[in-house]
């Protein structure tokens, strides 16, 4: 955990000093690297990794109720930024898009890994897979169709930008269909290096694209939590495990790591789908940092009082 919140932390610092620095090319740049990562870095790691996965029927309640989960809070993030807030469409996609993609791999496989362990770890990539995977690929998508600027007019051409612009969809369903001999170990370990590389890209995009919004005096850093950001934390933070324990209340043998995942921090593929797609860029950048910071402090409090 410590390597990883240093990671995070330093990342973060190079994009604002990289935008302050040579600010005609971070961000610009940045957003570009977005661009990279959906289309050629996490494709093939969504279909090496579900080529070889191996779903236990021990689990699928708790996928069910993890899915029934995340349904219900992207439900909520609608409520949040539509009818209560009235935000902009791109700032309303923004918030739900944060609220339904959560950073199960990157910030969760090691934090179940430090705080659980190994037998929990292998449990724990199912649900990666399977809810935070639909949450993303068919949930998150969908919202950038709907709410950005970059996803055409009219029902039509939404429907299309969200077929087109999610290549990660088709990896999995390429994935769920291959053969396990089709992802042998060679290329699983190579899907776990870009993984890890995936961090640092990220990070350093959230740092460049907050410094890009303070040079233009959009925001001062760090940032404030205003609304939109505040409604994230809640469904994100607390929301979604509180409604995956709920629910779960009549079951028993439910993994705990779920549990875990459940309350992970925004995840990183929501700059990829809010630049693929047109949506506030500044609010989801905002969300990853605050969401993030939370967390980490949250299982460095566990870690010290366990």
């Amino acid at each position: 955990m410590i390597w990883i919140t240093l990671a995070i932390i330093a990342s973060v610092l190079a994009g604002i000093y990289a935008e302050r620095r040579w600010p005609a090319l971070a961000g610009p740049g940045s957003r570009r690297s977005l661009t990279v990562l959906l289309y050629f870095v996490i494709p093939p790691i969504i279909f090496v990794n579900l080529a070889r996965a191996d779903f236990d029927l021990g689990v699928g309640v708790g996928l069910a109720l993890g899915l029934v989960s995340v349904t219900l809070v992207g439900l909520a993030g609608w409520v949040i930024a539509v009818p209560l807030l009235k935000l902009p469409s791109p700032v309303a996609g923004a918030v739900i898009c944060c609220v339904v993609v959560s950073n199960t791999a990157y910030l969760g496989y090691p934090m179940v890994l430090t705080l659980m362990g190994g037998d929990d770890l292998s449990q724990g990539v199912v649900y990666d897979l399977v809810v935070s995977g639909i949450g993303l690929m068919v949930y998150a998508f969908a919202v950038g169709a709907a709410f950005g600027t970059r996803a055409g007019e009219g029902f039509r051409q939404r429907l299309g930008a969200f077929f087109f612009k999610n290549p990660l969809l088709y990896a999995a369903i390429l994935g769920w269909l291959a053969p396990g001999w089709m992802a042998p170990d060679l290329l699983v370990d190579i899907s776990w290096v870009l993984v890890i590389l995936i961090l640092p890209v990220g990070f350093f995009a959230v740092g460049a694209v907050l410094a890009e919004e303070e040079r233009v005096g959009a925001i001062r850093l760090p940032p404030r939590i205003h609304k939109p950001v505040a409604g994230v934390i809640f469904a994100r933070l607390i929301l979604s495990p509180t409604l995956l324990i709920v629910l779960s209340m009549p079951f028993s043998g439910i993994p705990r790591s779920f549990y875990l995942l459940a309350a992970m921090p925004t995840g990183l593929n929501s700059m990829i789908v809010g630049h693929a797609y047109g949506l506030d860029l500044r609010t989801t950048a905002e969300a990853v940092v605050y969401t993030t910071a939370i967390v980490i402090a949250g299982a460095v409090g566990w870690s010290l009082l366990g």
